[in-house]
């Protein structure tokens, strides 16, 4: 197979196809729920390559940014009807729809009967993986799509995509709640891209784990010395070309501004570790960046500048490029998906076009 680029695709999907993908949708997740429970079912939404391929069985052109968008968009609209009935929900979604993922988590708690307590960390959850993929990977790429699938016991994933203004192409993110140990250390499932880029600020990375606990020493301190190295280093144009150069001279300057404010109340509140430094509100990508430069170049503690971009929107090229095909996980991604399709309640004609369209991801 080879690799799809994924850009931008402005518009809407028509309402006849949108229509298809939600009965297809709902048939498809209804199969997969009775055989695999709605943790299973989560499972393979976190996995890239059965969510592409998904997409790609419910008839969504493969190759555009709205693959994204439109699968969650349509399993949003044939599963939270019925949220009850499959002990599962999708909050979130594009554009201001990602703004209300709490509010829409804490509806469909209720729902659900989900504990309130439980409901607060599947909420945390999501504000969480965002403000993670927005400030402490910096890789130019800004989030416009947020959604966390979550079900009855707690259980979640959340699938966000993000948009390079200047390429126009796109970037998405997989979580799984039931595999992440630390939401600030390599805490993906996956990052899907048909690029990779230079300079991207990976404070994700084991390799920044030292720059981080710089950080937090710093903003144990007093403001005023943290506004005094800030000017120290604005200042020190050699030391930031030299880095520029030492890093194929792609340029991640220095911010203009810092939320000197947000700053004040981490030192107030002086933060244990780097997730609660992060969940501070108004710490933000600039803020991070800054204390990432400063523990690096004044103090010496390397953050990592590494995309870590591992996954192709397709399953993979079979001349080895952008990635190597996983020919067994997409085995498996599609033996599911064919017999999922093969038990749905749905007319031998949309099976027969379902599985056309999955036969068409099958490499030569």
């Amino acid at each position: 197979m080879r690799y799809a680029e994924l850009p931008l695709h402005y518009g809407k999907a028509p309402y006849w196809l949108f229509r298809r993908m939600v009965a297809l949708g709902k048939a498809i997740s209804e199969v997969v729920i009775l055989e695999y429970g709605t943790k299973g079912f989560l499972e393979r939404i976190a996995d890239p390559f059965w969510f592409q391929a998904l997409s790609c069985v419910l008839g969504f052109d493969w190759h555009s940014s709205g693959t994204t968008t439109t699968t969650c968009g349509a399993l949003k609209e044939a599963l939270n009807e019925s949220c009850e009935q499959y002990g599962l929900a999708i909050a979130g979604g594009k554009g201001k729809a990602s703004k209300k993922a709490p509010e829409h988590i804490e509806i469909f708690s209720e729902r659900l009967n989900i504990s309130d307590k439980k409901a607060c960390e599947i909420v945390y959850a999501s504000r969480m993986s965002a403000k993670v993929d927005n400030a402490a990977l910096q890789d130019c790429y800004q989030l416009y799509h947020h959604c966390i699938f979550f079900d009855e016991k707690g259980n979640w994933v959340v699938v966000q995509q993000g948009m390079n203004d200047e390429t126009s192409y796109a970037r998405r993110y997989h979580w799984n709640g039931n595999e992440l140990n630390d939401f600030v250390e390599e805490p993906h499932k996956a990052i899907c891209c048909d690029e990779k880029r230079n300079a991207v600020l990976n404070l994700t990375s084991k390799r920044s784990r030292e720059n981080k606990k710089v950080a937090i020493d710093l903003v144990k301190e007093s403001p005023e010395k943290l506004k005094k190295e800030f000017m120290r280093l604005g200042s020190a144009q050699r030391t930031l070309e030299n880095w520029n150069q030492r890093i194929r001279n792609e340029s991640l300057v220095m911010p203009k501004n810092i939320n000197w404010n947000a700053l004040k109340h981490a030192y107030e509140f002086q933060p244990k570790n780097y997730e609660e430094f992060l969940s501070i509100k108004g710490i933000g990508p600039g803020t991070v960046r800054a204390l990432a430069l400063i523990s690096e170049l004044i103090y010496g503690s390397k953050a990592d500048w590494r995309d870590p971009v591992k996954y192709s929107f397709a399953v993979g090229g079979k001349d080895g490029v952008p990635f190597p095909v996983k020919k067994r996980v997409m085995d498996k991604a599609i033996e599911v998906l064919s017999d999922a399709v093969k038990q749905a309640k749905l007319s031998d004609y949309e099976k027969l076009q379902a599985i056309k369209r999955l036969k068409a991801l099958v490499p030569d």
